[in-house]
């Protein structure tokens, strides 16, 4: 009897070792999020040559399987990442300060780290406007999302300047959601109800060179400098339980933005590959890439204006003591601001 009680026992702490060893197994499918614009180049090219499998296997997991999923907006990927079929979102500053904020004591969703500084141009194609304090109730603004988009709070920043305290949400009322391209074909038209854009490199690159439009905004001149655009970010949870295809991801983004920074010429012929983007001219790209005001980087910048400002005008109810607090630790190591 004692013989066959150390038998089950033995039995019970193996077979105990082994949903342990389930149960910390990490993802063995993992969802990442892309939007359109070349300002998503970085995770473009990871999926192109699967960078994040490539790390993923040194370190150890070979079977890891990357599903990409294509979003309009960060709203929607919040969503996504909220209901748990989402682990990577990529958008703007915005939603992610956004999230951060409402998941606090919970999933606590944080920053993976920065993709790129852009500014954002709002561009019109009225003659008679020549900045925001000129737009009327018969203009419409495209931008991804209404309120939460970061065109969106640059955009409250902007009539906040303008109009003076307590008029940021003076210019909300003619704002429309829209994707980057449906916003760009929207404002080209001519008949659309659409007489500005607020949007991002390439596409507000694009608009620019059409007869008519011209900018009447940018985000740098809102924020008085360079600020990131992009980010990506997940969930405290993930981050926790899945160490070694984090760290994949990480390394991959970084190889990437290596890439990138490395040959404008290849990244430009990527992107026009990537995109299927049979129209551009490949010069076209290479000088939007080679825009001073333009960079693919890891580190984030101008961050705290964004919350600040969020959080002054009620967007978000928590503030954090730095701009560290949004990030997970392989990001608190950099420089940024």
């Amino acid at each position: 009897m004692k013989r066959f009680t150390r038998i089950a026992s033995a039995a019970c702490l193996s077979a105990g070792m082994l949903l342990g060893a389930t149960a910390h197994a990490e993802v063995s499918e993992l969802t990442v999020a892309v939007q359109p614009g070349i300002s998503y180049l970085s995770l473009m090219v990871m999926q192109d040559e699967k960078l994040i499998e490539k790390h993923a296997k040194a370190a150890g997991i070979d079977d890891l399987t990357v599903k990409w999923s294509r979003f309009a907006g960060g709203n929607v990927m919040n969503e996504a990442v909220l209901s748990g079929s989402l682990h990577f979102a990529s958008g703007g500053v915005g939603p992610l300060v956004t999230m951060w904020a409402r998941t606090r004591g919970n999933l606590n969703v944080k920053a993976v780290s920065a993709i790129n500084a852009m500014p954002l141009y709002l561009n019109s194609r009225d003659p008679n406007v020549k900045s925001i304090k000129d737009l009327t109730d018969k203009d419409r603004i495209a931008l991804p999302a209404v309120r939460v988009s970061i065109q969106a709070v640059t955009l409250q920043m902007a009539a906040e300047q303008a109009f003076g305290e307590g008029q940021q949400n003076r210019l909300d009322k003619l704002t429309v959601s829209l994707s980057h391209p449906d916003g760009m074909t929207a404002l080209l038209s001519g008949s659309s109800e659409i007489t500005a854009h607020f949007t991002s490199p390439p596409f507000q690159d694009f608009e620019l060179k059409q007869p008519g439009i011209h900018r009447i905004l940018s985000s740098y001149e809102v924020l008085g400098g360079p600020a990131t655009f992009n980010l990506v970010w997940t969930t405290e949870k993930f981050h926790k339980e899945n160490p070694k295809v984090y760290a994949a991801f990480v390394a991959a983004l970084q190889e990437a933005t290596d890439k990138i920074n490395k040959d404008k010429t290849w990244a430009a012929k990527a992107y026009l590959r990537l995109a299927n983007d049979q129209r551009t001219k490949l010069e076209d790209v290479v000088e939007i890439l080679n825009n001073p005001d333009i960079s693919y980087t890891l580190t984030p910048n101008n961050i705290m204006k964004y919350v600040n400002f969020m959080h002054k005008v009620g967007s978000i109810k928590v503030m954090p003591d730095s701009w560290k607090d949004l990030f997970f630790p392989n990001a608190q190591t950099l420089q940024g601001s």
